[in-house]
């Protein structure tokens, strides 16, 4: 048996161990987490320079080289998102439907964890800690694959989480670092032990992982997001969101890599909203220089489309979105309703900057991806895109042969919950 078939083999064993751990076990442990990131941040910051100093001489670009980064703030915003997730719900063993089949036979749909998790990220060390962090809450055991480039950070980072939380009463086991593509390809092999895999990355990435595995696979594809500035928009508003859905972050899945403009707009309007950008170090890439709509910048780069109208607008999107973010900007509550009905998108704004989709913001505590699925879960996957269910049913000799023959009948009260 390999070294990755064992570890798979321990990682299993341990998620059923984690299915049943104790709310303020699981608290108190992601407490010594977030304690123990503080306390080796030094180690962290030390690793973590090494990898942006090997980025530096393979010549990485600086979106990349931008995320690879894991400083003082950085570590501030995980130890904040795993103090938030002490502060929700634990959500297994929440019942979510009770039916009274007949008397003294109850049916319950009552959430459970998912089990063991394949999570393959890019080069951000930060998503190392969420990711586990939310894995921890809900449950369940994970194995992470995170960009080579942040392999050093990503190892000591691991190495805190991993020891500070088997000190806290963890199973050994139930989180894994995955170091090369081989082992990802192994793991992908995995489906005995394995229950699901979440890839983050590009369309064409979450494909080749669908196609090579028979684990259920939740696709992260990239994130085209659009911003469409409408003929009944305020133009105040418009200026400071369409800047902050650019620039706030720019190398980031949800930040708004198009913005469409109603062509009804003034030409003074529009050139103010062309300059603005402009003004914050952005590249315009009008509709003559475009080849390709459903493109990712991740850097200060934006496409600009003038549109016809609303519906001009949304079949744009709806032809070059990735299914992502989308936002409208405008005063005419109808139209709004209207673009955010028919646009498919995990989420959609009204007068408010595409950066807002993240699993921290809606309140989910973190996020382990935005997953641009129907199925399961969309949109940002918190808690509760890492729990499944299962039905109990307590009976008392019950037998179908009753109901088979008509001796008994069903009731099927449904029971508030």
């Amino acid at each position: 048996m390999s070294d990755i078939k064992v570890q798979a083999n321990v990682s299993k064993q341990a998620s059923f161990q984690m299915a049943i751990l104790d709310t303020n076990l699981k608290d108190n442990a992601l407490k010594a987490v977030a304690e123990a990131l503080e306390a080796n941040k030094d180690y962290i910051f030390e690793a973590n320079n090494r990898d942006l100093d090997n980025a530096v001489k393979e010549g990485l670009e600086g979106p990349l080289v931008k995320r690879l980064k894991f400083d003082e703030h950085k570590l501030s915003d995980v130890i904040e998102g795993i103090n938030s997730l002490i502060g929700l719900d634990d959500p297994v063993g929440k019942v979510k439907l009770h039916t009274t089949l007949d008397d003294g036979l109850e049916l319950y749909r009552v959430t459970c964890p998912i089990g063991v998790i394949g999570i393959i990220f890019e080069s951000r060390p930060d998503a190392l800690v969420q990711i586990s962090s939310l894995c921890l809450k809900s449950g369940n055991s994970v194995f992470l694959k995170g960009g080579r480039e942040a392999l050093e950070t990503n190892k000591a980072l691991y190495s805190v989480i991993r020891n500070a939380s088997i000190e806290a009463g963890l199973p050994d086991g139930w989180i894994n670092l995955l170091e090369t593509r081989d082992d990802v390809s192994e793991m992908l092999t995995l489906n005995e032990y394995i229950d699901l895999i979440i890839p983050r990355g590009s369309n064409s990435f979450v494909q080749y992982i669908m196609n090579n595995t028979l684990i259920p696979v939740m696709g992260h594809a990239d994130g085209v997001c659009h911003t469409y500035v409408d003929v009944d928009a305020d133009i105040e508003k418009a200026m400071d969101i369409v800047v902050d859905a650019k620039t706030q972050y720019v190398s980031v899945c949800n930040a708004t890599e198009t913005v469409l403009i109603n062509k009804s707009l003034d030409n003074l309007v529009k050139g103010e909203i062309v300059k603005a950008l402009e003004d914050h170090g952005v590249r315009i890439h009008f509709e003559d220089d475009i080849t390709e709509w459903h493109h990712e910048y991740l850097d200060y780069d934006v496409s600009i489309k003038f549109v016809e109208s609303v519906d001009d607008a949304i079949n744009h999107i709806n032809k070059y979105g990735s299914g992502h973010t989308e936002a409208i900007i405008t005063e005419n509550r109808e139209t709004a309703e209207y673009f955010m009905n028919k646009v498919d998108a995990s989420s959609v704004m009204l007068n408010a900057s595409t950066r807002f989709a993240d699993g921290f913001r809606y309140g989910f505590g973190a996020e382990v991806g935005v997953s641009t699925s129907k199925l399961h879960a969309r949109g940002p996957v918190g808690l509760e895109g890492l729990i499944s269910y299962k039905y109990k049913i307590y009976g008392n000799g019950n037998i179908v042969a009753d109901y088979a023959s008509g001796k008994k009948t069903f009731k099927h009260i449904r029971r508030e919950v």
